[in-house]
């Protein structure tokens, strides 16, 4: 093979890698995105949707008189399993890394003996109340800032209701569940008639009318 071929094979070879470079560097420009300012994606939410959010779940919790009108010790037992990784509930039964719970409903705050309460529940004093319980285990980090407690809480009110149904069951003399107030009890005693007209009864004829 003389020089002339050999010159016209790498001729080729020049312009193939050519050809290969330049079709590369073209696809690079057409087909590479543009770099971001920064990683990721900008989610666009509506502040209206989060706004009105925020009353919708504080609508959700009743009254805790409410909710333990309905409330199921049984179902309470099955829900309160997942306290059970921390807590007993049984009298006499020791300590875990929660205090002992047996007689829990209007006892004292951190009045476990022996039981290692954070300075927080310690500082908050009085006794545990329906209401205080209801409150504190939906959220223990809102209700007793700096408590040790750990537990996320349990946001449904019907839950938290059966739970404290169950734990006043594990009493000695399980206190009376607190009543929800008769909605009928502040009505007026005379209601107006329709058309604004009395409801009153008339005197009868002849009768003197009332000072």
């Amino acid at each position: 093979m003389d020089s002339f071929e050999l010159n016209k094979i790498a001729g080729a070879v020049l312009f193939t890698c050519l050809a290969v470079l330049t079709l590369n560097i073209t696809a690079s420009a057409v087909f590479t995105p543009p770099k971001l300012d920064k990683p990721g994606y900008d989610i666009a939410v509506p502040e209206t949707a989060v706004q009105e959010a925020a009353p919708a779940a504080g609508a959700q919790d009743q009254p805790v008189e409410v909710v333990l009108a309905s409330a199921d010790p049984k179902r309470g037992e099955t829900a309160a399993k997942k306290c059970a990784t921390c807590h007993t509930f049984g009298k006499g039964e020791p300590n875990k890394v929660g205090p002992n719970l047996h007689n829990v409903i209007n006892r004292a705050k951190a009045s476990v003996p022996g039981f290692n309460y954070s300075a927080a529940l310690k500082a908050k004093g009085g006794t545990w109340t329906f209401d205080d319980i209801y409150h504190f285990i939906a959220n223990p980090k809102a209700f007793v800032p700096g408590t040790n407690m750990s537990f996320a809480g349990i946001p449904r009110p019907s839950e938290r209701g059966d739970i404290i149904a169950f734990l006043n069951g594990q009493s000695d003399s399980p206190a009376a569940l607190p009543k929800a107030a008769d909605a009928g009890a502040t009505a007026p005693a005379a209601a107006a008639a329709p058309g604004g007209a009395s409801t009153t009864a008339a005197p009868p004829p002849g009768a003197a009318p009332k000072q």
